[in-house]
C-alpha cells in the first residue's frame, strides 16, 4: 500500500462519527502494524491532521476542517449564509453564527459578532447549536456524545434524562436555548438549516442574546432566517444537479 493510501486510511478510521481514538484502535481500523500506524500518525499530527489528546487519543485536526471548507457544499453554505447572518446581525444587534457537525463534532462555519468565530468546536450539550445536532443524530452517537456532559457553568446541564427531555422536545418542533449553558451571562436560541440528512441539519443558525427576553423577542427572526437559508440551499443544489 502506498504511503499517502496508508495515511488516508488512518484518517478513514473517523469516518464513522468516532470522536477520539487511540493509537491501537487506529492500527486495527486502519489494518496497519502498531509502529506503522504510530509513524504515519505522528506524521498527521505534526500537518495539522491529527490532534493528540490529554489522555494520550487522537482526534481529527483543524488542518482538515480548514480544507474542508473549501469543498463545494461547505463553501456554498458560508457563501449563501453570509448575507443572512450580517442581515439577522444587524437588525438585532447581537452574534450570530453558522454552525456545522464535523464528523463528532459541532464547528462553527462562519459567525458575525463578538461570538466565536469560524473553526471554534462547540460543546454540543451546553449550545443551543448543538442541542440540535444531538437531537437528531442517531441513537448510537447521541449516546457517546452523553458520556461527556462536562460542566462549564452552574447552568449546565449534565443530567442525561434533563438533556434528554430537551432533545425529545427539539425533534418535536420546540425551539432549541441554552442560557448561560457555556459562558454566564450569554443567553442562545437556535433554529436548524435543512436538508435534514440521516445525521440531522446541514446546518444551524444561532444567536446569543444578553437576556431570556431578548433572545425570545428574536426566535422568529432566527426561524425565518434559517428557513431563508434551507430555501436557498435547495434551489441551489438543484442548480448543481
Amino acid at each position: 500500500m502506498a504511503v499517502v493510501a496508508r495515511a488516508l486510511s488512518v484518517l478513514d478510521v473517523y469516518s464513522d462519527g468516532a470522536q477520539s481514538l487511540r493509537l491501537t484502535t487506529i492500527a486495527e481500523r486502519a489494518g496497519l502494524p502498531v509502529p506503522t500506524a504510530l509513524r504515519l500518525v505522528r506524521e498527521l499530527v505534526a500537518w495539522g491532521g491529527l490532534e493528540r489528546q490529554a489522555d494520550g487519543s487522537y482526534r481529527l485536526g483543524s488542518r482538515l476542517w480548514t480544507l474542508g471548507n473549501q469543498a463545494p457544499c461547505p463553501r456554498r453554505l458560508v457563501e449563501l449564509g453570509r448575507p443572512l447572518l450580517r442581515r439577522l446581525h444587524a437588525e438585532t444587534g447581537l452574534s450570530v453564527l453558522l454552525a456545522v457537525l464535523d464528523g463528532a463534532r459541532v464547528v462553527v462555519a462562519d459567525a458575525v459578532g463578538s461570538g466565536p468565530g469560524a473553526g471554534t468546536e462547540l460543546p454540543p450539550h451546553a449550545t443551543a447549536a448543538g442541542k440540535i445536532f444531538l437531537a437528531h443524530m442517531p441513537e448510537a452517537r447521541r449516546r457517546e456524545a452523553f458520556g461527556d456532559l462536562a460542566r462549564l457553568t452552574p447552568y449546565t446541564i449534565i443530567a442525561p434524562g434533563i438533556l434528554d427531555r430537551q432533545l425529545t422536545a427539539i425533534r418535536a418542533g420546540a425551539s432549541a436555548s441554552a442560557r448561560e449553558e457555556r459562558r454566564m451571562g450569554e443567553i442562545e436560541t437556535a433554529a436548524p438549516v435543512g436538508p435534514f440528512g440521516a445525521n440531522g441539519p446541514a446546518a444551524v443558525l444561532s444567536v446569543t442574546a444578553r437576556s431570556t427576553a431578548e433572545a425570545r423577542r428574536v426566535t422568529s427572526q432566527v426561524v425565518g432566517a434559517a428557513s431563508t437559508l434551507s430555501n436557498q440551499l435547495k434551489v441551489a443544489g438543484r442548480t448543481a444537479t
